[in-house]
């Protein structure tokens, strides 16, 4: 039992290191541009296909498909943003936080059935990144988690200090706390909406294509994260990339562990997703900005 457990246990905490790869770009999305990007979840399904697609047509290593998928996945949210997202930034636009919920949502539409036409309903698996298993006495788990695991923590780590350690990332965190101010020591704000949507799409996609190995690709794989991610990103705190990051942690070790000592296993994976969510009202109950939540202004 203590075995079983402890497998949970890591299997939660793979999980919840994904989450916390998709919250994260989220977060920055959000703390940028201030709107909720209905369409990352798509963006993180296109992900899984591009790594797929990069290995099966180009035969592209498995390894490199999810930089490739990562560079795509960027690529398509530059051209995203640039084309539906820019009326955000002009003065004339009246109400930008709806504007920017329904271009979203219907984007995230638009991509998941262009992938039910191109891709097909069918499941697809693209091949393993690290065939095999690990066994450590009565542990055992497939690589394919293992480097999913480590490959989403060289993300985060890659995110931190890409934000707190660079003039770019330094750059992003000032129009995140004031556009004007930033303007005024001349940083080009819209180039820097770009590239926060641009990242957040990028860390989309790397998960996307982390997670084609152990589970397989459809074109409606991107709701159930969507919906997490969201969770995620208030519980540790609008804006705060090292709370989503704890927070997704948080999220995929609660739901393994629940789904462990559910009475019923037929139904706890049902349950789980609930769970969760009792998880992010008690913690709101307590701290109603999250765990690392700090004021933001909407777009004006």
């Amino acid at each position: 039992m203590s075995n079983y457990l402890l497998i949970q246990a890591l299997n939660g905490l793979v999980i919840g290191v994904i989450y916390a790869v998709i919250a994260a770009g989220l977060t920055v999305i959000f703390s940028i541009l201030k709107i909720v990007n209905f369409a990352h979840g798509e963006v993180y399904m296109m992900g899984g296909y591009f790594a797929y697609f990069a290995i099966a047509l180009a035969g592209i290593p498995p390894l490199a498909a999810v930089l490739v998928a990562m560079a795509t996945a960027f690529l398509l949210s530059v051209v995203v943003e640039r084309a539906l997202l820019t009326p955000l930034y002009s003065p004339t636009t009246e109400r930008k936080g709806d504007y920017g919920i329904l271009i979203t949502f219907g984007i995230s539409i638009f991509l998941r059935n262009i992938a039910l036409i191109i891709y097909g309903p069918y499941p697809l698996r693209p091949p393993s990144f690290w065939p095999g298993v690990l066994v450590i006495g009565g542990l055992i788990m497939t690589w394919d988690r293992v480097f999913a695991a480590g490959a989403g923590i060289a993300m985060l780590v890659g995110l931190l200090w890409f934000m707190n350690r660079t003039i770019w990332g330094e750059a992003l965190n000032a129009v995140s706390q004031s556009r004007e101010s930033a303007a005024i020591v001349g940083i080009n704000d819209q180039r820097f909406y770009m590239l926060a949507f641009g990242l957040g799409g990028a860390l989309a996609g790397g998960a996307g294509a982390l997670v084609g190995p152990i589970y397989s690709l459809s074109p409606s794989m991107g709701l159930l994260p969507d919906t997490q991610a969201f969770a995620i990103v208030i519980l540790g705190g609008m804006g705060s990339v090292g709370g989503s990051i704890i927070a997704g942690l948080m999220i995929g070790l609660c739901e393994s562990m629940f789904v462990a000592v559910f009475p019923d296993p037929s139904r706890s994976l049902t349950y789980a997703q609930a769970f969760s969510l009792l998880v992010l009202m008690v913690v709101l109950l307590v701290r109603p900005t999250g765990l690392f939540g700090r004021v933001h202004t909407a777009m004006e």
